[in-house]
């Protein structure tokens, strides 16, 4: 099959030139016990991707890249039976062993097993299923969907509508989960209650149309991007402030004091310091952003006791996929989660590093590559 093989990280911009993903002809591995063979449908271009890409969320290399995906059933290993042939199921990049202590309360995201094999860069059972020549090649979150086929763990694929267009459905493995599950498990947050989105890409907007979905008042959209501001203005801003120097005094006069949540989403500790700043006394800030791991945030701990602020990282936006993802299907095909309205353009397998390239400069909110 054809794939998108990151040889090394940190190539230099732009993308165009320096090609950091090659497409080669690579072997795939027919799939194991618990392991089910997919065509891929259609691929989300996220953030996580070129996190690898520039070398801010260091992987073993090479490696397959791609995990925001919707993909068609094909084959399936011994064990498998509660999916068939001609199947649609969203990827989840973090699949759940259903043994560790966290997938037993319930935190399927934190699932300890998982988070050692995409480290690693392998499948949920530490297999690796893909090769060139005589060279295996390392596994992006258990998914590598930036290709024709994955073999896939059964605890990564989720079941859905089959007539959900593939484009559509594979925003629902990242960037809805990640930006509404914020939102709806991670905050919890009430009718009634101010919030404001800083950082405008994809999961960035989904917290912004969740935000407006679960009854949030006075939506506020930050980012430094015009273009984005005006796109966060019709999916249910009340209000957009550029952000700079002004921003957090801004929001401030705009809410009488700071939001009740904040959530971050640019990978930025700028960003996040921003958040944080315009949150109220008593307030939460969310963060799902993965900046590069040596950034560090300040912040003062007489400020976090005294105004009894919380701070709290969520993951996977704190979802149980298999739950979560058919709900926010089904909100997205009743109209009260629009999410189709995020799509920039598809591309193809060929044009990923050009893509790549528009991701970076913020000219583009979610692209989508097309297989077939």
């Amino acid at each position: 099959m054809k794939a998108a093989v990151l040889q090394e990280m940190g190539r230099p911009r732009p993308y165009a030139d320096s090609k950091p993903l090659v497409i080669e002809d690579v072997a795939l591995e027919p799939p194991g016990p618990g392991e089910v063979l997919l065509r891929i449908k259609a691929t989300g271009l996220c953030h996580s991707d070129l996190s690898v890409i520039n070398g801010d969320r260091p992987r073993p290399t090479p490696m397959v890249l791609g995990h925001e995906a919707a993909g068609e059933v094909v084959e399936c290993g011994d064990g498998v039976s509660d999916l068939r042939p001609g199947d649609q199921v969203v990827l989840a990049f973090v699949p759940s062993c259903g043994a560790c202590v966290p997938c037993m309360e319930g935190r399927p995201g934190l699932c300890e097993p998982a988070a050692k094999a995409n480290l690693a860069g392998t499948l949920l059972s530490g297999a690796k299923r893909l090769s060139r020549t005589s060279e295996s090649l390392y596994h992006h979150l258990g998914v590598s969907a930036f290709a024709e086929y994955a073999v896939i763990s059964r605890r990564s694929a989720i079941k859905v509508d089959s007539s959900l267009p593939a484009k559509e459905a594979a925003l629902f493995g990242c960037a809805v989960m990640t930006g509404v599950g914020a939102v709806v498990n991670t905050a919890k947050v009430p009718a009634g209650c101010t919030v404001a989105v800083v950082g405008l890409g994809g999961v960035g907007l989904c917290a912004l149309l969740a935000a407006n979905a679960v009854g949030a008042v006075n939506i506020i959209a930050v980012d430094t991007n015009p273009a984005k501001l005006s796109v966060a203005a019709t999916l249910g801003a009340a209000r957009t402030v550029l952000a700079g120097p002004e921003a957090v005094a801004e929001v401030r006069d705009l809410t009488g004091g700071g939001v009740d949540f904040a959530f971050e989403m640019a990978s930025s500790v700028p960003a996040l310091k921003l958040a944080y700043d315009v949150t109220r006394r008593g307030g939460t800030t969310v963060t799902a952003s993965l900046p590069h791991p040596t950034h560090q945030l300040s912040i003062s701990p007489t400020q976090l006791v005294a105004e009894e602020r919380t701070l709290k990282g969520s993951y996977v936006g704190s979802c149980v996929p298999a739950r979560d993802i058919p709900r926010y299907i089904a909100l997205y095909q009743q109209g009260k989660l629009p999410v189709n309205k995020l799509l920039s353009e598809t591309v193809s397998l060929q044009e990923l590093n050009e893509a790549f390239d528009r991701l970076a400069d913020g000219k583009s909110i979610r692209q989508v590559m097309m297989v077939g």
